[in-house]
């Protein structure tokens, strides 16, 4: 870390967070620097993190045609659950990578290299989360359990990924996709191809709209030594995102029918339309997209909560049909 911290935005707000974001306007001033360390002032990362768990329970009800109570409390738990462990993992992310975070613009302002917490602070706050969310996975069925003690593996080594691989995109889908598996087993008991299926279709999401976010560190990360796939195809980006957008499409769609292929035609050609139309949402993005130009990239980042949710709206259709 740099010797001394350095000067951090008025009243300690982080560089990219949500404009008029809850956090610096509405939370306790003692609470914020903690808050702010899970990303809270910035809400797009517990969406991209819950979006496939709701895709696992989605697809899961339409593959047994089943739904219960139980299944409201796996949508509810999974929604508490995506918060805190987005929150624990960006707080072990900020803490292995204080020293990265002080050297680059846009994440100098965190609450560690700006100086608002400790790394020992930040490491009590991230254990703290983590508890309250194992509490929630107890809740769950046994394999889906076992499946979050998994969970783990890919979270702790992400943050170290830059280090070693041009790839260290990929390592983010391992883990924010996860819960495509877990929900999945919450409601049925059992892994299926389905759930497989749909996991390594976010697995290529995530590439898409990660790279696209790398995009707006590339030059702070050649100085230091950073890899992502950003800097691994720079030019040619747009060439590889929409070669991500295909195989994303492809991928669901695979999953899509294999879990709703025993409903009705009707059911089954709603369900089906929902990747396609998210499809359509990824391909508007590369409309717009300019990797030079970080606002852009950081906008079309964010609009993946709106790509994840419209094939939701499809399945929920499908159900009833």
């Amino acid at each position: 870390m740099a010797d001394t911290p350095t000067t951090p935005e008025p009243d300690g707000q982080v560089s990219d967070a949500v404009t008029g974001n809850w956090v610096d306007h509405l939370a306790p001033a003692f609470s914020r620097p903690y808050l702010r360390l899970s990303r809270a002032d910035r809400p797009i990362g517990t969406w991209l993190l819950l979006l496939p768990c709701w895709f696992g329970l989605a697809l899961a009800m339409l593959w047994d045609g089943q739904a219960s109570l139980h299944d409201a409390w796996i949508f509810l738990g999974c929604g508490a659950g995506a918060f805190l462990m987005r929150g624990a993992g960006c707080t072990w992310n900020d803490i292995t990578d204080r020293e990265f975070d002080a050297k680059v613009e846009r994440t100098r302002s965190r609450p560690i290299p700006s100086g608002q917490v400790s790394a020992k602070q930040a490491a009590a706050w991230m254990i703290l989360q983590a508890l309250i969310a194992f509490a929630i996975l107890l809740t769950f069925h046994t394999n889906a359990i076992l499946l979050g003690f998994l969970s783990l593996l890919p979270v702790v080594v992400y943050p170290f990924a830059k280090r070693f691989t041009w790839w260290p995109q990929v390592f983010l889908g391992i883990a924010f996709n996860w819960g495509a598996l877990l929900a999945w087993t919450a409601h049925t008991g059992t892994l299926n191809w389905p759930a497989v299926v749909l996991y390594v279709a976010g697995i290529s999401w995530t590439l898409f709209y990660d790279t696209i976010y790398a995009h707006q560190d590339t030059e702070d990360d050649a100085l230091i030594g950073v890899k992502s796939t950003a800097r691994l195809f720079a030019e040619n980006s747009p060439k590889w995102l929409q070669g991500f957008l295909i195989l994303t499409v492809a991928l669901f769609a695979v999953a899509v029918y294999l879990a709703a292929s025993d409903r009705s035609p009707l059911s089954l050609v709603v369900a089906l339309a929902g990747p396609w139309a998210m499809g359509w949402h990824m391909q508007w993005q590369m409309r717009r997209l300019d990797t030079d130009n970080p606002t852009i990239c950081m906008h079309l980042f964010r609009s993946n909560r709106d790509t994840g949710l419209i094939p939701l709206l499809f399945f929920a259709v499908a159900w009833f049909l």
